[in-house]
């Protein structure tokens, strides 16, 4: 199950040693964009978000794979009335892990982040997309849940990125 979102390149590094923080950020680079990761310690999986300052950015998508797993990815139809994102989520823990994505709305919500709707506040706009990783190491039942997104979510900043087996890596 793959599923690929264009507006964020990113590069999953597989390595053995513990991860590490590389000097040249990369995606960090850009003005108004944090990183963040939470990983799970009783099974290699977690989830990685990508939040965006301000008022969002603009965002695209393209799904592949025989069984792509998405949430709110329709919203980035150009032909659409939302035109950009709060953020983006990576999750593994294949369907399971598109929770995380509602921990980051909440992360938002919070700071009043997200599309404006009148009186009723904000609306966060967080696309996101899963891997599947239930079979790979520990029980398939330790997967990334709204919590984790929430503390990805907290952990995001604009210095080095962390690459390796972390978050959704």
């Amino acid at each position: 199950m793959k599923s690929s979102i264009v507006a964020v390149v990113i590069g999953v590094v597989a390595l053995a040693a513990a991860p590490v923080a590389r000097e040249q950020k990369g995606l960090s680079d850009v003005a108004g964009i944090k990183v963040g990761h939470h990983t799970l310690t009783e099974r290699p999986t977690g989830c990685t978000v990508i939040l965006v300052d301000g008022e969002g950015a603009v965002g695209a998508v393209s799904q592949r794979g025989g069984a792509p797993g998405t949430r709110e990815t329709d919203l980035l139809d150009p032909a659409n009335m939302v035109d950009k994102v709060n953020a983006v989520v990576l999750s593994g823990g294949s369907a399971y892990g598109l929770d995380a994505a509602q921990g980051v709305v909440r992360y938002l919500e919070e700071r009043n982040i997200g599309w404006k709707v009148g009186t009723a506040g904000v609306v966060p706009i967080v696309p996101a997309a899963i891997l599947f990783d239930l079979g790979f190491g520990g029980k398939p039942q330790v997967r990334p849940t709204a919590d984790c997104g929430y503390k990805a979510a907290l952990a995001a900043n604009d210095t080095a990125i962390v690459e390796g087996n972390i978050g959704a890596g």
